[in-house]
Formats: C-alpha cells, sequence, structure tokens
C-alpha cells in the first residue's frame, strides 16, 4: 500500500514533524468548527479521542465517557492531548496539557481537532471511514495504531 511520494502526495504540503501546524488560540481560523466546538465540546473530543486511539474506542463511547466525566474532563481531555503529542512527536507547549484542558479546553481541542485535519486524517468521518479513505488513495495511514498495556 505503500506510495510514491515523488509523484504522489495526498495531503500536499507535509507538516514538519515535532511541529504543531496550528497555534493554541488559531481556533477562529475555523469559525463553524470552533462554535461547534464551543457548544459541543463532548462530540469533537469523541472524534479526537476515535482517532488517536486508532479505533479502539469509539467516537459515541469516548463522548459519553466525556460528558459523564463531570469535574474531570479535563483530565480526561489532557489524556488525549498527550496521546497525539506522542504520536506526531509534539511539543507540550505553552503550557501543560492538564492546564490547557483545565483552563482552556476549547482551544486544546479545536488545536486537536486541525492537527489531525492537517495532518491527512478527517475526525469526523471515524477511525474506519480514514482507513477505508487511505485504502482508495492507495497511502500508508499518517498513523498507525500500537499495542498499548
Amino acid at each position: 500500500m505503500a506510495s510514491n511520494p515523488e509523484t504522489y502526495k495526498p495531503y500536499g504540503k507535509q507538516p514538519v514533524k515535532g511541529q504543531w501546524t496550528t497555534g493554541l488560540y488559531d481556533c477562529w481560523d475555523d469559525p463553524s468548527h470552533c462554535c461547534f466546538t464551543w457548544f459541543c465540546p463532548c462530540i469533537t473530543f469523541g472524534q479526537i479521542a476515535e482517532i488517536v486511539d486508532g479505533g479502539t474506542i469509539s467516537k459515541n463511547a469516548a463522548c459519553c465517557i466525556y460528558v459523564d466525566s463531570h469535574g474531570t474532563k479535563w483530565l480526561y481531555g489532557a489524556t488525549y492531548r498527550s496521546k497525539l503529542r506522542r504520536l506526531f512527536s509534539l511539543s507540550q507547549e505553552p503550557y501543560s496539557d492538564p492546564f490547557l484542558h483545565g483552563c482552556c479546553c476549547i482551544c486544546a481541542l479545536t488545536q486537536e481537532y486541525k492537527e489531525l485535519k492537517n495532518r491527512g486524517i478527517d475526525p469526523s468521518i471515524g477511525w474506519e471511514g480514514n482507513v477505508e479513505k487511505w485504502k482508495r488513495e492507495g497511502v500508508d495511514p499518517p498513523i498507525v495504531p500500537t499495542m498499548s498495556r
């Protein structure tokens, strides 16, 4: 399923490894998604979690857990931000993951969602939808799920 990088670049300019493709406060670059995340952060979180976990948790299950986690949403969100950073070797800046999800979860979720989009992954279609898209395009997935304990 490998593609020839010299003739086919499915996602345009490839992001630099280890660098975020958007700033934390660039959430208003996409006002419709920012507003959606403002009113329904659980849905955006569920979409991100399904991708970051390689489809092992559904977006609906992650969304429900996020809604039900009441005072610990920031901790649950920070866990997935940390997983996303590890997947792409991203730095933890300008603040720690728990601080960002505790104080500015809308900005954090919007940045995480846009990061996946900018790396060729569409969180809105879920893990299986992305796998099918990559198969149709004949490209290797930008991320590969790993076994974890």
